[in-house]
């Protein structure tokens, strides 16, 4: 069963977060690839909640910050709005997926596991005045 590295970039390459997920099927769809990534984020998160947020994509009610997001106060996120906003975001260009130095562009796309274990997600940071 594979395991796979699940690794945030600037869109300049450089790594920013990076975990990791074993014992997965050798294929999974991107839709499923975000989900696990999210819930696996938000358990993290709800472990030992915080009024940071180190995650895909923000939570309501959150502000931007820099890597992460700042809660109004600590607290646990759920994890199917998170996934929901997440959908949502690879939807409307918010971030992209590379798989295998490939980039994909549907979330019922089926991703081989055990072709290589990275999966980038590049955030898309909107630019100011565009």
């Amino acid at each position: 069963m594979p395991a796979v590295n699940f690794r945030d970039e600037t869109a300049t390459g450089k790594p920013v977060a990076e975990f990791e997920v074993a014992g997965l099927p050798d294929r999974m769809t991107v839709r499923e690839l975000i989900r696990l990534r999210v819930r696996e984020e938000v358990a993290r998160h709800n472990a030992r909640p915080s009024d940071r947020f180190n995650g895909l994509v923000r939570p309501d009610d959150a502000e931007t910050e820099l890597n992460g997001y700042r809660l109004r106060e600590a607290r646990r996120i759920d994890w199917e709005r998170q996934a929901e906003i997440a959908e949502r975001a690879f939807l409307g260009n918010g971030f992209f997926v590379l798989a295998a130095d490939r980039q994909v562009e549907d979330l019922d796309e089926e991703i081989d596991l055990t072709a290589g274990p990275d999966l980038v997600f590049v955030k898309l940071v909107p630019l100011v005045g565009g």
